[in-house]
């Protein structure tokens, strides 16, 4: 449904010149959405929704899942912003023992994981989903690096823009500074308003196109998980934007322009179904994967015991060094090195460093499989 144009235009000063910023209009849509066109999609994202929520209550261990998919979650949003980085990456960075000095792209990606576990933590607390939620996630997201500097508790007081090499030749100019508390507080109160017909997943849809930055991806997770979607944040659509990146952009300029929500909810909608069978099958993957190294470990002999108890270790974190396997396996130095060269003649664990002192080891086919897609 074409409804025109779904906010106002402002001149501000933005790089030294005046351009035209984008304000939107509170939501929700006027007129509402046409929910039997959204029928289908709904429904196939909810039953996408049901079979992963079924699987992930199936997995013996689901907190490791969810350690490396928050990881790639972060990865794929930061990617969408140009950083360059990977998953074995940015778990090397997360060690005491981190090899090198860390690139800015890392610092950003570590950022995006310290904030995205911040706000899941806040909201098990029972913090309510609110615009100082907001702004403490965003603080941890500028906490260090590129912008550190850009006062990181508060909306932004600065205009910026998307696409293009100054705001003049952009591709879209948000709100300028002091219209983005006004957009917020219309935010928040949607967030919580009663809107017959509103399920939670249109709810998210709807709140990502006035949102859609880094804070706008760390959004779609928390309020899914506010709305008890899922019972564990396990739905990261950063993938599915970054797979579909111009589709992404060119719907969200649509409804800027001509108010097709519906098609930008259609498309939102299959992400989260397809995005939902992704996790789903990497969940299964996963578990036939530490299901088929048990196996192999157990055929080791004497070396079984202390080796089994290492592979626990890399199951949680799938790059460690063998004092931190040791100290997570409830072993000596020494036992814990002889269980590392057991997984190693196995083919489970895999030497990274080429040393023969401050080692480091990676669970490769585990890390591989989470890579997918980065």
């Amino acid at each position: 449904m074409r409804r025109g144009e779904t906010g106002r235009y402002v001149i501000t000063s933005g790089g030294g010149e005046q351009v035209r910023a984008f304000v939107p209009a509170p939501l929700p849509p006027v007129p509402a959405l046409d929910l039997a066109t959204l029928l289908g999609p709904l429904e196939q994202a909810q039953l996408a929704l049901g079979r992963l929520e079924g699987v992930s209550t199936l997995l013996p261990a689901p907190q490791l899942f969810l350690y490396t998919y928050v990881r790639k979650e972060a990865l794929l949003s930061s990617q969408i912003e140009g950083t360059q980085s990977s998953i074995q990456e940015l778990l090397l960075f997360e060690l005491p023992e981190r090899p090198g000095v860390p690139t800015d792209d890392l610092i950003e990606v570590s950022n995006y994981v310290a904030a995205l576990e911040h706000g899941l933590e806040r909201l098990d607390a029972g913090f309510p989903l609110s615009n100082r939620l907001l702004r403490e996630v965003r603080r941890r997201l500028k906490a260090s690096g590129r912008g550190s500097g850009h006062d990181p508790g508060n909306f932004r007081r600065s205009q910026n823009w998307i696409g293009g090499t100054r705001p003049g030749n952009a591709t879209f100019v948000p709100p300028p500074p002091q219209e983005v508390a006004d957009c917020m507080s219309d935010l928040e109160r949607f967030l919580h308003a009663s809107v017959p017909g509103m399920s939670a997943l249109l709810r998210a849809g709807l709140a990502h196109v006035q949102c859609n930055g880094r804070v706008g991806r760390l959004l779609n997770t928390l309020l899914l998980y506010h709305y008890e979607v899922l019972d564990k944040p396990l739905l990261y659509l950063s993938l599915y934007f970054k797979q579909h990146c111009q589709r992404y952009y060119e719907l969200l300029d649509t409804v800027r322009r001509n108010g097709d929500w519906e098609a930008w909810l259609t498309f939102f909608l299959d992400g989260v179904a397809q995005t939902a069978a992704t996790a789903v099958s990497t969940a299964q993957r996963l578990q036939e994967l530490f299901q088929q190294d048990q196996a192999l470990i157990q055929r080791q002999g004497r070396a079984a015991g202390s080796a089994l108890r290492v592979h626990e270790a890399l199951k949680e974190r799938p790059v460690r060094s063998v004092p931190d396997a040791a100290a997570h396996a409830g072993l000596s130095f020494p036992a814990a090195a002889n269980a590392m060269r057991t997984l190693e003649r196995a083919g489970v664990a895999r030497e990274l460093t080429g040393k023969r002192r401050n080692r480091l080891f990676t669970y490769d086919r585990y890390v591989n499989i989470i890579s997918e897609g980065t």
